[in-house]
């Protein structure tokens, strides 16, 4: 699993075959594993219920890409050890515990191609088990220093206002803008701090810690922005019923650009997404939808949060870690390929 990990981020080939680019490569794939095993540990739980709860998404999988940068990361500075897996677990469990929080709010009814947790529980439980992460969370952080805790309570914080954001909607703001605020804050946020802690644990240049926030939560943006169009994907490999965000009322960026526009066939197909006569006509707007030019401009829009990203990266040094972190950036676009 781990292997292919780094292989789907671009990581592996002709990019990466000299002995420096192997020898990063190698330990984060090890520091992945570690990883795993860290997780197992700490998500465990002496009530069986609670265990269950607990780890249940995360043994459903995922891709473990936030882990992958801040290791990636730390080899700005002096490296993997103890304290950069434990800053690889913080972030992961923030991210796991997120998971089990937003499955509630959106009403998914699947997650990394299981039943979500509230459907196999109950609201409740779940929201307890994201709570219970989170907890957990913090208990690692809390031996790496203030400097950690600090910047993943800061996080946390982004992550509730974002949530809470999407919950009351924009107001008078303009949507589509609104929308991107609330992608920096509940997906870029958490992405920034990964590539941030990498540098802080590993002890790396102070001078690189902006750079490394500032490519985290563009590619952050960038990284949901293509996930609303995968959501309108009919690829069982997505894990998710098609169209999960529209039929739980979430208005993704194709369907603020679709709501802006004025012709009668857009208007139309808005109308029907918003108001379906019945389960087959929703289906049917939703593939209609995906094939809808808006879907292109949404892409366009994840494209340039891209290119933002990867001119951020411009204060850090040439070599491996650099490499890395463009392969990871054009690999988030490169998805609905």
């Amino acid at each position: 699993m781990i292997a292919s990990v780094t292989s789907a981020f671009g990581l592996r080939g002709p990019r990466f075959a000299s002995p420096a680019d192997t020898r990063v490569v190698d330990a984060v794939e090890r520091g992945l594993e570690r990883l795993e095993t860290l997780l197992d540990e700490h998500l465990r739980v002496a009530d069986p219920v609670a265990d269950a709860v607990a780890r249940y998404l995360k043994e459903a999988g995922g891709k473990r890409a936030r882990p992958l940068l801040l290791l990636l990361a730390a080899h700005l500075g002096r490296g993997i050890d103890d304290d950069v897996l434990a800053a690889a677990e913080v972030v992961e469990i923030t991210h796991l515990a997120s998971l089990y929080h937003d499955d509630v709010m959106d009403e998914a009814d699947t997650r990394r191609g299981v039943p979500a947790a509230h459907v196999a529980w109950s609201n409740s439980v779940a929201i307890l088990a994201g709570d219970l992460l989170f907890a957990r969370a913090g208990a690692v952080a809390a031996p790496l220093g203030e400097e950690v805790a600090r910047l993943q309570a800061r996080t946390f914080e982004r992550l509730c206002l974002g949530q809470l954001h999407e919950t009351l909607g924009p107001g008078d703001a303009d949507p589509a803008q609104h929308y991107l605020q609330v992608l920096s804050d509940k997906t870029g946020s958490l992405i920034a701090a990964a590539a941030e802690l990498g540098a802080v644990v590993s002890g790396a240049d102070a001078g690189y810690r902006a750079a490394l926030r500032d490519f985290g939560e563009r590619i952050g943006v960038a990284f949901q922005l293509v996930d609303d169009v995968i959501d309108l994907s009919a690829d069982p490999a997505t894990g998710k019923d098609r169209g999960t965000d529209v039929r739980a009322g979430v208005e993704t960026l194709p369907v603020l650009l679709l709501a802006a526009r004025e012709d009668a066939p857009s208007r139309a197909l808005a109308a029907r997404l918003a108001s379906p006569a019945d389960e087959d006509d929703l289906t049917a707007a939703i593939a209609e939808l995906a094939e809808h030019e808006v879907v292109s401009e949404a892409l366009a829009e994840a494209e340039g949060w891209q290119r933002r990203a990867l001119e951020a990266l411009e204060p850090l040094p040439a070599g491996t870690v650099r490499r890395g972190l463009e392969a990871f950036a054009e690999h988030v676009v490169s998805r609905t390929r």
